[in-house]
């Protein structure tokens, strides 16, 4: 009764603590059982262990045949005398096979390490897939860790190939609960110092398995992110109910970890705006975010179908002037008022930057004077100008440039107009002229007598 209420207790402990199912721990003991008989007997294949799972009660047994005499034993392991097999079974007969006990505590000390030994090994197999299916699950979603340990990094074979270049020498071991992240110098983000002991939240990037060998303990390698730009959409994910509930979506994010983030939204329903949902009343929403990035810029703008809106967007607080956006080609010209241009470019081309990220296009930008003579960045390099009339506010006639024209050229246009004019209607009267007389002519000899002179 105490070794069912051990097994039991042991059962049920590891199913909870390792989340390992019960059914695969009964195997793992049904296994170790059969190893540890291997070991003593030589062989297995006439010995069974059943195992109720309902009451936790087992038993090892060894299939035998019964022969008469003892002396007729050639084999121990598969033969059992008459004699010793009626105290197991009353009616056995000779040439009958029977089921006689092994009693599992008298296993010798180095079967019953072996059987240690599969058990927990198996154990630690099962752990091993248990982690590696719970964070896989995990993938592309961030999780708050804590962080364990720093160590120097050092690039080895079968290791995570970095995105970026490493900005520093030290890798983090992150705390995940039930397993460990790997944080390594590319994935950190630049200037972010962490200290033991910290909580963060990390973007898992990547789950693998790892096979066990001389150096490893097979356990599943997980690398996490501070940089990633998914981190930073997870987040308003976390923070944005709207999101979650798919009325505002995140289209499109880029980012530049520990500086500046620029993200576009876009609502489903009219009636909410997407870019108040992520910010929050007075700012709550994303200043909590910007927290846990440790002071990093964040800029929500709209999303929109016109890419030329989207560019003007994309690049704000820049005021834009004119946007000229070749959606087949994905490059844009924009033009910016003379004193916006170092604005709209941003601290070492940043805001361009990201705007080109977010946009997907390659975005050229000019301010009005540098664009009077850059092809491309004015309106009349898009139209044909031959069947294009130019008047100022006024409606007078002006040339492409809006100067007046020449107040002769004007005249001498209207004077051949009218000349014009003149020349047809005189030619009109004449031939109306024409057709008058010969019809004068001709009308008497068409005649004929009226009914009062016929009476006369």
């Amino acid at each position: 009764m105490a070794n069912e209420n051990e097994l039991k207790a042991s059962i049920e402990a590891l199913e909870k603590e390792k989340s390992i199912s019960a059914d695969v721990l009964f195997d793992a003991i049904e296994n170790a059982l059969m190893s540890a008989c291997r070991n003593q007997y030589g062989r297995v294949d006439n010995i069974h262990v059943d195992i109720n799972r309902d009451t936790f009660k087992f038993r090892v047994y060894a299939d035998k045949t019964v022969v008469e005499n003892p002396e007729d034993v050639e084999d121990k392991t598969t033969q059992i005398s008459l004699e010793d097999a009626k105290q197991i079974t009353p009616d056995a007969e000779v040439g009958a096979q029977i089921q006689v006990p092994i009693n599992s505590m008298n296993l010798g000390r180095i079967a019953t390490m072996t059987a240690k030994n599969v058990i927990t090994q198996r154990i630690r197999e099962e752990e091993r897939n248990a982690i590696f299916e719970e964070y896989s699950k995990l993938q592309h979603h961030v999780v708050t860790g804590q962080v364990q340990r720093k160590f120097e990094h050092r690039a080895a074979a079968g290791q995570f190939q970095s995105r970026t270049d490493d900005n520093g020498s030290f890798s983090y071991s992150i705390n995940l609960g039930h397993a460990e992240g790997l944080l390594p110098p590319n994935e950190q983000v630049p200037g972010e110092y962490l200290q033991v002991g910290d909580r963060i939240k990390v973007y898992i990037v990547e789950v693998r398995a790892n096979q066990k060998d001389s150096r490893s303990s097979g356990a599943p390698r997980i690398l996490v992110s501070r940089t990633h730009p998914e981190l930073v959409k997870c987040l308003f994910e976390e923070e944005v109910a709207e999101i979650r509930d798919g009325i505002v979506e995140i289209r499109s994010i880029a980012r530049e970890a520990g500086s500046r983030t620029k993200m576009a939204v876009w609502s489903n329903n009219p009636n909410v705006d997407p870019v108040g949902a992520c910010v929050g009343i007075n700012g709550s929403r994303v200043s909590r975010i910007v927290d846990e990035l440790h002071g990093e810029k964040i800029d929500i703008v709209n999303w929109d179908e016109n890419p030329g809106n989207l560019i003007q967007n994309a690049l704000s607080p820049a005021k834009i002037v004119a946007v000229f956006a070749d959606p087949d080609e994905r490059t844009a010209k924009v033009v910016v008022p003379d004193y916006q241009l170092s604005l709209a470019i941003g601290s070492g081309g940043q805001n361009a930057r990201l705007a080109a990220k977010l946009t997907n296009y390659k975005i050229d930008i000019k301010s009005e004077t540098q664009a009077k003579d850059a092809p491309g960045f004015r309106y009349e390099d898009y139209v044909d100008t031959e069947e294009v009339e130019y008047v100022d506010e006024n409606g007078n006639p002006v040339d492409a440039e809006g100067n007046p024209l020449p107040a002769d050229e004007e005249a001498g246009d209207f004077t051949e107009a009218e000349d014009s004019a003149e020349e047809e209607n005189g030619a009109e009267a004449e031939e109306n002229e024409t057709a008058a007389d010969e019809s004068s002519d001709e009308e008497p000899s068409g005649e004929e007598p009226s009914g009062e002179e016929s009476a006369d």
